[in-house]
């Protein structure tokens, strides 16, 4: 569906963070829509979790419409199974992502889970 649209699929779990970044960087909610399973969960670390497209895409209109832009992170190889894999992201500002993503029929990549926020580094916390 999404190269219907003109949009990149995820053919690699890989892809899912890099395509994420650029389309929210460009105010295409639909585009990041299509990066996710139609009853992901989201923990956008705000206390409540988002579940569904529904949610997350009234979330993601939200952050479109501040201005505030993404930033791409440093992507940690992710670690697949079968037709699971778990991506994570060390971002700049410190924190790391996790997300679960599972291959779909057609051989693409969508996310099941997205946790913004698993961890957050302190400058006591890197080591040199």
């Amino acid at each position: 569906m999404a190269e219907e649209m003109g949009r990149e699929p995820a053919r690699d779990p890989q892809d899912l963070e890099r395509l994420l970044v650029a389309r929210e960087r460009g105010g295409d909610v639909e585009g990041m829509m299509a990066l996710y399973e139609a009853d992901a969960v989201v923990d956008c670390g705000d206390a409540a979790l988002l579940r569904g497209k529904g949610a997350i895409r009234a979330f993601f209109v939200g952050v479109v419409a501040t201005g505030r832009k993404y930033e791409f992170g440093e992507q940690r190889p992710a670690l697949v199974s079968g037709d699971l894999a778990l991506t994570s992201t060390r971002l700049p500002d410190g924190s790391v992502t996790a997300e679960v993503a599972r291959r779909q029929d057609d051989g693409t990549w969508l996310w099941v889970i997205d946790r913004f926020t698993i961890a957050r580094e302190t400058p006591e916390s890197v080591k040199p």
